[in-house]
């Protein structure tokens, strides 16, 4: 196994972004391309250390960021959620973005155009979930312990086979933001999925989030299963 690490500097809707490319360069190419959407903090190393297990199962990953070059924050920061305010404002831009990050991910020479899918976390999960409402070409999304409140204007006709894997206790996604996104995803004909784990909260593949009185917080079962549930689910996809 020899895992590469590629910086990539592009141009995008609104400015400069700086993503990471990560695959195995032992497994032959091209590979299905995935796209990995961070949480509110932006890309970091966490995020590609995730990327390099995934990466590991024969993808090429593109850690995206949307939030611009140099647009991070860290939990020490009291506007930690500035740049995912922005989009969540204007989630046309948002939705332009992860379209954007896309057609990148496409050109890769070591990624197969024509297999792509998304993963997501947290605020990343609703970056997935409004790329598959955009009706971009991405045969599946993976939301975890994403975000489920629908843009403010009509969705395209979902392509992309979506799993979404969710704490049933997540303060940010109660069981009514839940069922109205299954409702959404099956009013839009979507072959989808849910996973709900119980006695677990938001965060919960953060091995840093230790907030469990605001229900914030890693757990090692759901981080586990929910690795398992997106593999089997992208291995039935992708073969």
């Amino acid at each position: 196994m020899t895992i590469i690490r590629r910086v990539t500097v592009h141009e995008g809707p609104g400015g400069r972004f700086e993503s990471m490319a990560i695959f195995d360069e032992a497994i032959a190419a091209p590979r299905p391309g995935l796209l990995l959407f961070p949480n509110v903090l932006g890309t970091k190393e966490a995020d590609f250390a995730y990327a390099e297990k995934v990466a590991a199962l024969g993808y090429t990953i593109l850690v995206v960021d949307v939030f611009g070059q140099g647009k991070r924050t860290t939990r020490a920061d009291p506007d930690m959620g500035r740049y995912m305010a922005e989009l969540n404002n204007d989630r046309s831009l948002l939705r332009d973005r992860a379209n954007a990050v896309h057609a990148l991910l496409k050109s890769l020479d070591e990624a197969d155009e024509t297999r792509t899918a998304a993963i997501g976390f947290c605020f990343g999960g609703k970056c997935v979930l409004d790329l598959a409402r955009s009706g971009a070409d991405i045969a599946a999304g993976v939301s975890f312990h994403g975000v489920y409140d629908a843009p403010p204007f009509p969705n395209a006709k979902i392509a992309a086979r979506l799993l979404v894997c969710h704490g049933w206790d997540d303060p940010i996604a109660p069981p009514d933001a839940t069922v109205a996104l299954a409702k959404e995803l099956t009013d839009a004909g979507c072959d989808w999925q849910i996973h709900a784990y119980g006695r677990t909260g938001h965060a919960f593949t953060d091995h840093d989030a230790r907030m469990p009185e605001k229900g914030l917080a890693y757990n090692a079962d759901a981080d586990r299963r929910s690795f398992r549930a997106m593999a089997d689910f992208l291995g039935d996809i992708f073969g």
